[in-house]
């Protein structure tokens, strides 16, 4: 197979040859992982039992994908990934906060799967054969993980595809049989030693319901054209695409997330998950386990680690996309070996999925509202002003900027992080929320609104191509 030689760049009628069933494959098959098995630990780590713990992973769940899963739709139409494509509100340059805050959500996600990957494959060798659980073999272990994973980001989408479709089978077959051999040790009842995270059930239950129910969908804000651009909107509809990214969300992000709070309590994991999980296991299931973890791993970092390079390639256009992608790798690696040894897996987790929700959130808001506002019609060469090195076209607003749409995506991102709750920080908005995190909500109707108000003040709002250069209505499919 050869390497992909796509950037962000804008995909070639004929080379969009996937559909929503490709869609809904690598959804599933990159999902099935620890990295994503383990937020399913967060709301029993938290001190809610089962059913509180099943009620904030759904409702967050599909609260997330009712706002992100239309983001599949703008690079239907563009062709080109979605930090790309939010040139239209943010301009041909500072389209590089789509870029900038992809490459932290990717680089974040990509360090999460190594280390709980990692950590889970040490314990489990360790159990199997007496592998010593050193800081020196858990190093071994990420590095090893880090190169099978640059392996498939760098061959491309067409790999990756591929690499989903089989994970989407043979880790739903994993997955069921660790329902059996945890079941013994089951309960419904939060780990011992665990009290509400906040003081009392009602914040808890929300901050679960965003940091391991709402974040998983939110994760895939700029992800979701990589996949979307290589779709063709003259053989799909518009409708079949959204719905095929609503499913593929939906059972790609709860199939694991369930399974990690089955786990969780069974294995009794308050304040870690890999240990307790390794430690509760019986011994045949060690190598299903094992296997588990390293190909699950390999297949969701490698997913997020291309589409690090590809935001990485946007924001320096003069890097290639396979060097851009072993640079994300060696940055990504290394935040796992910091993060291993110098935080806990449960405040790092959650300080981390909450920060970047309120700094992500705005951003996709203007984006959707642009959509919206052009009724999916984009100047595909217009948006590639920026990756040519030249200047012009109808997104270029001032130097490349559109000022107001960066200002308000500023003031979301600011009243996001002023009203967020983390084990590292507080936000002084929650004296006004009652100590409950509504970064999210907040964060997302700051920006939105900020955006409305500012281009209706300045007049500057995304401009709609000409009638010739609009897309063309998709067929259903």
């Amino acid at each position: 197979m050869p390497i992909e030689q796509r950037g962000v760049d804008t995909i070639p009628e004929e080379e969009r040859t996937s559909g929503p069933r490709d869609l809904v494959s690598i959804l599933l098959g990159s999902n099935l992982c620890l990295g994503v098995i383990v937020f399913g630990w967060l709301p029993p780590s938290f001190g809610l039992g089962l059913w509180p713990s099943l009620t904030a992973i759904v409702t967050g769940t599909f609260v997330g994908i009712a706002f992100t899963a239309p983001l599949a739709l703008v690079s239907l139409r563009t062709a080109t990934n979605l930090s790309t494509s939010s040139g239209a509100q943010f301009g041909v340059r500072g389209r590089l906060v789509g870029s900038v805050v992809g490459l932290l959500l990717a680089l974040g996600y990509t360090a999460l799967t190594l280390w709980i990957g990692g950590d889970v494959m040490v314990a489990t060798l360790a159990r199997l054969v007496g592998l010593p659980d050193t800081g020196a073999t858990h190093a071994v272990m990420y590095g090893v993980l880090a190169a099978f994973t640059v392996v498939g980001a760098v061959f491309g989408y067409r790999l990756l595809l591929r690499m989903s479709k089989v994970l989407s089978i043979g880790m739903v077959v994993l997955l069921a049989i660790g329902l059996y051999a945890y079941a013994p040790d089951f309960t419904t009842a939060a780990p011992p030693g665990t009290e509400y995270l906040l003081g009392s059930f009602w914040p808890t239950w929300l901050l679960a319901a965003v940091a391991a129910g709402l974040s998983g969908p939110v994760a895939f804000i700029t992800l979701l054209g990589d996949y979307t651009r290589y779709i063709s909107p003259s053989r799909h509809s518009s409708r079949k695409v959204f719905w095929g990214t609503c499913l593929g969300l939906a059972i790609g992000l709860l199939i694991p997330q369930l399974f990690g709070t089955y786990t969780a309590l069974a294995a009794k994991a308050g304040a870690d998950y890999a240990g307790p999980l390794v430690d509760a296991s019986p011994f045949w299931y060690l190598v299903p386990l094992l296997a588990a973890a390293a190909a699950g791993s390999v297949g969701n970092a490698g997913l997020m680690l291309y589409s690090m390079g590809l935001d990485l390639d946007a924001i320096v256009p003069r890097a290639t996309r396979t060097k851009a992608t072993v640079i994300a790798a060696a940055v990504a690696t290394a935040f796992v070996f910091i993060g291993s040894f110098e935080w806990d897996v449960q405040s790092a987790m959650t300080s981390f999925v909450l920060l970047l929700t309120a700094i992500g959130t705005p951003w996709a808001v203007i984006t959707l509202i642009g959509y919206v506002r052009c009724r999916g019609q984009y100047d595909a060469d217009a948006l590639q002003v920026f990756n040519r090195r030249s200047v012009g076209g109808i997104y270029w607003y001032r130097a490349g900027w559109n000022l107001q749409a960066t200002a308000a995506w500023a003031i979301g991102a600011g009243v996001g992080l002023l009203a967020v709750t983390t084990p590292f920080y507080e936000g002084p908005l929650l004296a006004l929320t009652g100590g409950v995190d509504c970064s999210f909500v907040l964060s997302g109707l700051a920006g939105g609104l900020a955006y409305t108000v500012l281009t209706a003040l300045s007049g500057d709002e995304a401009p709609a191509p000409a009638a010739e250069s609009a897309a063309e209505e998709p067929v259903a499919a």
